[in-house]
């Protein structure tokens, strides 16, 4: 049995702190811009993940993706809560277009706390960062028949 996870103001700071502990880890000598993620299952685990940058620069991995596929790899696929940390002061920097459509896949549904430096936060919902994401509802719609044979 799954146990019952609430996300109380404890398990947000926990969240947190991981998520902060885990930008220690990021690979990232191109940008210098540190950015770790902890997500939380639904099972109670907390996985982390860092950016990691490439010098091809497309290649490289935000944190939030890492998180993400670390979890899916370890057979982790619902989840409660994902914490951001990076290292700008006086913003809650939000994940980009492509991390959002990653954590859209994985349910709606889950809390998304972007924190500061000073472990200050602000709390979204996917459905706030995403409103009208893509997932897998939009591939069995209807869709029109083209036929080669016109």
């Amino acid at each position: 049995m799954i146990p019952t996870i609430v996300i109380t103001p404890e398990v947000i700071k926990k969240l947190i702190e991981s998520a902060h502990e885990a930008k220690k880890k990021s690979h990232s000598p191109y940008s210098n811009f540190r950015v770790g993620a902890a997500i939380l299952t639904e099972e109670g685990k907390t996985i982390r993940g860092c950016n990691v940058e490439n010098a091809s620069y497309t290649l490289g991995l935000c944190a939030e993706r890492v998180a993400i596929f670390k979890a899916v790899s370890d057979g982790y696929t619902n989840f409660k809560a994902l914490a951001i940390a990076c290292d700008v002061k006086d913003a809650d920097l939000a994940p980009c277009g492509a991390c959002r459509q990653i954590m859209h896949e994985f349910g709606g549904e889950y809390k998304v706390i972007l924190s500061r430096t000073d472990f200050t936060y602000r709390t979204m919902t996917m459905k706030e960062l995403l409103p009208m994401g893509f997932g897998q509802q939009d591939l069995k719609r209807p869709r029109m028949n083209y036929n080669n044979n016109n």
